[in-house]
């Protein structure tokens, strides 16, 4: 069997279309395409093994189901697993023959049969790749989540007699031992006690979606660096964690995949929708799922969108698991899939020079964010009003490298996020930022909440700036909040592609009163909604001057005062 042969296969009918995929399974076969036509070129110092792609996908072809129907039978590769595989094992170093990938990020939605994957590239990695002394480990946040594919992995070994005898593995509880190589398989989970002086050849970092913190990630990352050719692969479904070390990753795939960011050693591929889908048809989960008909049974994923369709809960967990779109939480006040199909990258403040602008402000002083939003308006020709939104975040410097927060440094270095000196964010610079950029517009408002701007007002007022004080209380937030949610439901509120915002967005929770009130609030402090709430306070001045009336509709003809003339 040519399982390269398979893996072309499946690239040529993801880029001719044949086969739905989003875009950056495309951008991932592409890739490949790209990578073959140019090996051993200066510029392009690898090349590709078929001898290797082919025998690690032999390997696992050689192993047998554990659970369900198929226990006992041979495990099958599908054309797409196959591009994985190939892809990742095939690709080696022309100065020395060792793998060119030591990373890899898979995103894929529950059900495609990725543990069963994951267990035996582990099997692979511990007993025929050549590596002395290998340590394999299967990482995860508890130990029950890494047993699982250690778990698999352990009852392939046990199952398979040829495999035990010709590389000569012992089964134990807990561990799988190769005495020849002393070589071993465990499953490690996030407990700082037995994640100590490891030697990593192979990691399985199963769903890194769960990980609250980046520590088992960097642990692992620094654990490989004493081997020649090791491989951290992550596979993964999409989750809540919009802050952690998972978004990281992937936010970095994505830029790889783009081409924004050249990284030879990090393999990426990532199962979902494209921006603009209709995740309500049965079409979009066909996209996100390439095991559709084999181990994705169509008839239970259409019970579950039936489901979804009428059960808010169900949703989200429906979007998350079997569409691979991220959104915060249960509870969360926003559809991010209609958040994002508001994110408009053709416009900048420059576009509304002189025209019309409130801004909101909510600021803090030590840890949480300090926002200042920009909201314009605009008269479309079918007679609607849209709304802009730009927005820009401060923190003190002192935060940022003390915050459990992964993004928070690269929002910095992308221009994301200003970062100013100290323990205490600067006011001052603020109030400096907003005097001068007030004066670009025809400033309508600067809407403050008086518990942490008090003394910035009176300073801006000084100026002629036109302040508002605005209390963050459930008068003020309710209406103006519903608005926002209706202007995205609705496509006509525009956001500046700004990840922070995105965050901040997908973080608020919506506390409604038996009087169908709503107040914006975060699960938890680490879950910022600064700029979302800085929003709704701009977006209040918007309700109160009436701006849809007095600004955005039919320009009046001027009055004729030719007949009051006397002489």
């Amino acid at each position: 069997m040519d399982y390269v042969d398979k893996a072309n296969r499946y690239i040529k009918k993801i880029i001719s279309g044949k086969i739905p995929a989003c875009k950056y399974v495309i951008q991932a076969c592409q890739r490949q395409l790209n990578d073959l036509k140019r090996q051993r070129t200066a510029d392009f110092p690898y090349y590709f093994d078929r001898k290797a792609a082919n025998r690690i996908c032999a390997f696992n072809e050689n192993l047998q189901h554990v659970k369900g129907a198929l226990a006992g039978t041979n495990i099958h590769l599908e054309d797409w697993q196959c591009f994985i595989l190939t892809t990742v094992w095939g690709w080696m170093k022309t100065a020395n023959g060792k793998r060119r990938f030591n990373e890899t990020y898979v995103e894929v939605p529950r059900g495609n049969g990725k543990s069963t994957i994951e267990s035996g590239c582990g099997l692979y990695m511990e007993t025929a790749d050549g590596e002395k002394g290998a340590e394999v480990y299967s990482f995860a946040t508890t130990r029950e989540q890494a047993g699982i594919v250690f778990g698999d992995a352990l009852a392939m070994a046990r199952g398979n007699k040829d495999l035990r005898d010709y590389f000569g593995v012992t089964c134990l509880n807990h561990s799988i031992i190769v005495l020849g190589t002393n070589s071993k398989f465990l499953a490690k989970s996030a407990d700082a006690g037995t994640l100590d002086g490891l030697n990593t050849h192979f990691a399985i970092i199963d769903e890194l979606h769960a990980h609250k913190t980046r520590y088992v990630y960097d642990v692992v990352i620094t654990s490989i660096g004493k081997r020649e050719q090791p491989l951290v692969f992550c596979i993964t479904t999409a989750g809540f964690i919009l802050d952690g070390i998972c978004m990281e990753r992937r936010r970095t795939a994505a830029k790889i995949l783009s081409g924004a960011v050249v990284d030879d050693s990090f393999f990426a591929i990532i199962y979902t929708i494209d921006q603009g889908d209709d995740w309500r048809t049965i079409e979009a989960a066909i996209k996100a799922n390439p095991n559709w008909g084999v181990s994705v049974n169509p008839d239970i994923i259409r019970g579950r969108l039936t489901n979804a369709l009428v059960n808010t809960t169900a949703q989200k967990n429906y979007l998350t698991k079997h569409l691979d779109v991220w959104v915060n939480s249960d509870s969360a006040f926003l559809d991010m899939q209609k958040y994002n199909n508001c994110i408009d990258a053709s416009f900048t403040p420059e576009d509304f020079s002189g025209e019309p602008v409130i801004y909101g402000i909510d600021l803090a002083s030590k840890l949480d964010l300090s926002a200042v939003i920009k909201l314009f308006f605009r008269r479309h020709d079918d007679g609607t009003t849209h709304y802009y939104v730009w927005a820009d975040f401060y923190l003190p410097s002192d935060t940022v490298r003390g915050s459990n927060n992964s993004n928070y440094e690269a929002w910095q270095k992308d221009g994301y996020l200003h970062v100013t000196e100290g323990t205490i964010t600067d006011i001052s610079e603020i109030q400096n930022f907003i005097l001068e950029d007030c004066r670009k517009y025809e400033t309508l408002s600067v809407a403050y909440d008086p518990m942490q701007a008090t003394q910035m007002a009176q300073g801006l007022l000084m100026e002629g700036v036109p302040m508002t004080e605005l209390a963050q209380n459930l008068k003020n937030l309710s209406e103006p909040m519903k608005q926002i949610q209706a202007l995205i439901y609705s496509g006509r509120m525009h956001f500046i592609n700004n990840p922070v915002m995105t965050w901040n967005a997908s973080n608020v929770v919506a506390h409604m009163d038996a009087k169908e009130n709503v107040y914006p609030r975060k699960e938890k402090n680490d879950n910022k909604i600064d700029g979302f709430v800085a929003l709704i306070m701009a977006m209040n001045q918007a309700i109160q001057l009436d701006v849809e009336s007095n600004y955005c509709g039919e320009e009046k003809a001027p009055a004729d005062w030719s007949q009051f003339k006397l002489f």
